[in-house]
């Protein structure tokens, strides 16, 4: 897989540009040079197959530095790598071949040729490449309908929905076989639901393909909604870069902190990022002595049943096993409520929400293998939302 690294990327705009960098470089004020500082010492490396997501309002470089991602611009400063090779030392035919053969770009108005079919329109990107119009046309259909364009591949752009037509955008890009895609303000031309719907779209595709994606957008939701990362600009500069829990639970600076006060945590945190250490815990081959004992010293109302290897077999509720303590019986055999289903680390908290409240004991976290992780208490879950309060009454 193709990386992307960008080192301290700088692009500022003006006839004295130059020196505006080096006074920038020596801490010195630009002010009265006339210039437009657009990118400030930008530096990251996006990981093979994850979406990294540019996050930032109007005027916050995000467009300026996707441009110089794919050699559209050229830096001031710094350096943009594609698997070592610097963009700026490449000539204007080893540019095109890089932009050919290593990015494909997806943009926020489609950019389809009007009068060229569904199935024409999908190709282009192996056409300049000389690829033999048979092959072209049958990876073109083939991709069509991975993104549900089937049947539509004799169409004009102009008989499609707009997000019909982004999913040829999309298809397109997927055609043309490179690793990295970038996406500027892909969806932000779209209507809500649709946005939705290619979201949804997106991260079911880069499931299957493992693309490196660079997703350019100004909304907050979708950037963490999308993003396995996200770097937060202002001004030109990366405010900070995180994963979508990481930039909530531990903003950077007041600016970030205040960005984010409005985010749907419950959309964004999951099951991994709140789960307690589980207290009450019983082997399976212990009896009812031990589950009572487990419960009163944890102040719990039910014990978690483990086997081998800690996997999860079920919940003891209190009240059974007392009764079953009177009564002398020594086996769990039989007290065991095996309908108590643990959630998976990646679980929307959102989605726990009727859990916590039927429950009587904490929700059980397990891994793939059935494994005990954690528990998540219907208090913990409450005090989790109730964060983003905090901090907007903070900012």
């Amino acid at each position: 897989m193709s990386t992307l690294r960008a080192e301290g990327v700088t692009k500022i705009f003006g006839r004295k540009a130059a020196e505006a960098q080096r006074r920038l470089r020596d801490g010195a004020d630009i002010a009265g040079l006339g210039v437009t500082p657009a990118v400030l010492d930008v530096s990251f490396e996006v990981r093979p197959g994850e979406i990294f997501v540019v996050m930032g309002l109007s005027g916050s470089g995000k467009s300026t530095l996707i441009r110089m991602l794919n050699g559209l611009l050229e830096p001031t400063a710094g350096r943009v790598l594609i698997d070592g090779t610097d963009l700026t030392r490449l000539s204007p035919k080893g540019l095109r071949e890089v932009r050919q053969k290593k990015i494909s770009m997806v943009f926020q108005h489609f950019a389809l040729f009007p009068h060229r079919t569904v199935l024409e329109n999908a190709a282009y990107a192996l056409e300049v490449q000389n690829v033999p119009k048979e092959e072209r046309l049958g990876k073109a259909r083939e991709f069509l309908r991975v993104v549900g364009l089937e049947g539509w591949e004799d169409k004009l752009p102009g008989e499609l929905s707009g997000g019909m037509q982004q999913r040829v955008g999309i298809a397109r890009a997927l055609t043309a076989g490179t690793d990295i895609m970038l996406m500027d303000e892909a969806f932000s031309a779209l209507d809500p639901l649709i946005r939705r719907e290619m979201q949804e779209l997106l991260l079911e595709l880069q499931s299957g393909l493992g693309k490196t994606i660079v997703f350019i957008t100004h909304d907050l939701n979708e950037a963490m909604r999308l993003g396995d990362r996200v770097a937060m600009m202002r001004g030109g500069r990366v405010m900070q870069i995180g994963t979508a829990e990481e930039i909530l639970t531990d903003p950077a600076n007041d600016y970030v902190a205040q960005f984010v006060a409005d985010v749907d945590r419950a959309r964004v945190l999951t099951a991994d990022s709140v789960m307690e250490k589980p207290l009450a815990i019983v082997d399976a081959g212990n009896g009812p002595r031990a589950a009572v004992r487990a419960m009163r010293e944890t102040q719990s109302a039910g014990a978690f049943v483990v086997g081998r290897d800690r996997r999860l077999i079920g919940v003891v509720h209190a009240e059974p096993a007392a009764r079953a303590v009177r009564d002398g019986v020594s086996s769990l055999e039989g007290l065991i409520d095996r309908e108590v289903a643990p959630v998976s680390p990646d679980t929307a908290l959102a989605d726990l929400f009727g859990r916590c409240a039927e429950s009587p004991v904490p929700v059980p976290v397990a891994d793939g293998a059935g494994r005990l992780l954690g528990v998540i208490p219907r208090v913990t879950l409450l005090a989790a939302l109730g964060n983003a309060g905090e901090v907007a009454a903070h900012a």
